[in-house]
């Protein structure tokens, strides 16, 4: 009776205990959010044997049921998986690694507002700065050296301002200039003064306020006042051209 439950407790689990004591080799690979996947380290601690992974992430090792694999390197975060039997039973083992983040030491910027150009002797005086516009015209207008054989100077002025002012193009980028100027200093007063300012102290409708400004940068005191953010010297120079304005109006 004993030795037919023997056979019976061998029918049933003789099988798993054979398939746990086995040594099968086991084709794996490491995924991770990182593109380097090569030369991570996967060792086997109950066999200590030890392997590296290819370009791919690929690595293969034997081992049996219930080894722990070590999965660590450079780049990914070390991770420990136990072996089970389905994953004995997978024509592939996968498992996925968590890339290290090494952070970085805190870096402290610090501005030098007396270094610059200048004070490096790389200037005489700083380079101005030009708007689109001016840099436009600028371009246009100016004379750049070209080669001319035919000349004793071996040099000549190229034709482009030349072309430019036949073709119009220089009178059309000046008037863009000028229009640009113009919406700065709007953009000036804008940012300098609130629309009430314009309707309770100045008594300009408000229907009539941009005009009322478009009237006003035609002055030059004005024009100065507001290069320069001098906002009481503004303040002043509404007064007077509001007076002359509002007079506008009602003829």
């Amino acid at each position: 009776m004993k030795l037919f439950k023997g056979i019976i407790l061998f029918l049933f689990f003789g099988p798993t205990f054979v398939q746990s004591q086995t040594l099968t080799l086991l084709k794996g690979k490491v995924t991770s959010q990182i593109k380097e996947l090569n030369d991570i380290y996967v060792s086997n601690i109950r066999s200590e044997s030890n392997t590296i992974t290819d370009s791919n992430g690929n690595f293969s090792m034997f081992v049996k049921v219930g080894d722990t694999l070590k999965f660590s390197g450079l780049q990914v975060v070390t991770k420990k998986a136990v072996i089970t039997e389905n994953d004995i039973l997978k024509q592939l083992y996968v498992t996925s690694l968590e890339p290290k983040i090494n952070p970085l030491d805190e870096v402290e910027i610090k501005q030098y507002k007396n270094i610059n150009a200048v004070s490096l002797g790389i200037l005489e005086r700083p380079a101005k700065v030009y708007t689109p516009a001016e840099r436009k015209l600028r371009t246009a207008t100016a004379a750049y050296p070209t080669a001319n054989i035919g000349t004793m100077a071996g040099g000549s002025v190229g034709l482009d301002p030349l072309l430019n002012a036949i073709s119009g193009r220089t009178a059309m980028l000046k008037k863009e200039l000028v229009i640009e100027r113009k919406e700065y200093l709007l953009q000036k007063i804008e940012n300098l003064f609130r629309e009430d300012y314009f309707t309770e102290n100045l008594k300009i409708p408000k229907d009539y306020i941009r005009g009322f400004w478009y009237y006003a940068i035609e002055d030059e005191k004005l024009v100065a006042a507001l290069k320069e953010k001098n906002k009481m010297m503004a303040r002043f120079v509404f007064s007077d051209l509001a007076g002359k304005y509002l007079e506008l109006l009602k003829k």
